[in-house]
């Protein structure tokens, strides 16, 4: 076990594959809350998340792919669609990105089909 004393950023992906394995055993056999192998479990996390932020950034979605990735996951159709947004031109425009979504469309996805906000916002640094 890892002494919290010695905990350090992940240098490597020889470092990362040896913690991605001292984790694996955990999910399997939960530790007990505030044990000495719980907070071991935490460390070992929050290691493995710092790595995989700075090496295996994930891209923030387009909300046109968040919408069309929910309409599929739920079976959901453009008519769907057309009748959160109040408009079968609003669903069609969006889709096919002569739009970009909108503050009261973002409301209306999320009240309706409980889509995070944040999914529906895409990469705001390209604003």
């Amino acid at each position: 076990m890892i002494e919290l004393r010695q905990i350090r950023t992940l240098r490597n992906e020889a470092e990362y594959e040896a913690a991605l394995a001292a984790v694996r055993p955990y999910f399997e056999n939960e530790p007990e809350p505030g044990s000495p192998e719980s907070e071991n479990f935490d460390a070992l996390f929050l290691l493995i998340e710092d790595y995989e932020s700075k090496h295996y950034p994930i891209p923030d979605a387009e909300p046109v792919a968040v919408i069309r990735h929910i309409m599929e996951a739920n079976s959901y159709s453009r008519g769907d669609l057309a009748a959160v947004l109040g408009s079968k031109s609003r669903a069609s425009d969006l889709l096919n990105g002569k739009r970009q979504i909108n503050l009261e469309q973002i409301r209306k996805l999320h009240r309706a089909w409980h889509i995070p906000v944040v999914a529906l916002l895409g990469n705001l640094d390209a604003a």
